[in-house]
């Protein structure tokens, strides 16, 4: 049985930082499931810069099903879990079940890849203080209050903890996140 990975979001997550590890984890032979508040399907978003804008522009983006709820989670079952950005992590943070299974996955050391707004979740478990972290540039005052040391770079890892800034980035934070998980929990 291949070594289990989630991915916990919701409505409003950056398309490409959901399906992208989504679909490279796959490839690399891990189950991939994919947790939100409720099992439904979830409405992705699409962030993009335009001319004139101060700001990244937000536009709809694919659809995809939820494999369970957060309530159904059972956190020793998967050997990682991967935090996508969006707009998704500003409500997120407010789950209790999904702090549980955060905090779950700091308490054991295990894999936390996250990208983007991402960090928002894991600094809402206090799992940042004293980490390098990397995020949204836009981010960087969050982080530095969560007790991390920020860094404006394309992937950061601090331990089994690796970070990134956006979509674009995403071919450096999967090589790094990948790494850690062949060291961490190898495809069986």
């Amino acid at each position: 049985m291949a070594a289990k990975i989630l991915i916990v979001t919701g409505d409003a997550a950056e398309s490409l930082e959901v399906l992208y590890p989504y679909q490279r984890l796959r490839e690399e032979g891990y189950d991939v499931h994919i947790a939100a508040p409720t099992r439904k399907k979830l409405q992705f978003v699409v962030h993009d810069f335009e001319p004139g804008f101060d700001t990244y522009t937000e536009k709809p983006g694919y659809t995809w099903p939820a494999d369970l709820a957060f309530s159904e989670v059972d956190p020793g079952q998967y050997v990682a879990v991967v935090i996508p950005g969006g707009r998704a992590p500003e409500y997120l943070r407010n789950d209790p079940e999904l702090r549980k299974i955060l905090k779950s996955f700091f308490d054991s050391d295990k894999p936390v890849a996250q990208i983007c707004h991402g960090p928002l979740l894991t600094a809402a478990v206090d799992g940042l203080r004293g980490r390098r972290v990397t995020a949204y540039p836009a981010l960087e005052p969050d982080m530095q209050a969560a007790g991390a040391t920020f860094k404006d770079a394309e992937a950061v890892v601090d331990g089994t903890l690796v970070s990134s800034r956006a979509w674009p980035d995403h071919s450096t934070w999967m090589r790094e996140f990948l790494t850690v998980l062949r060291a961490k929990a190898p495809v069986t």
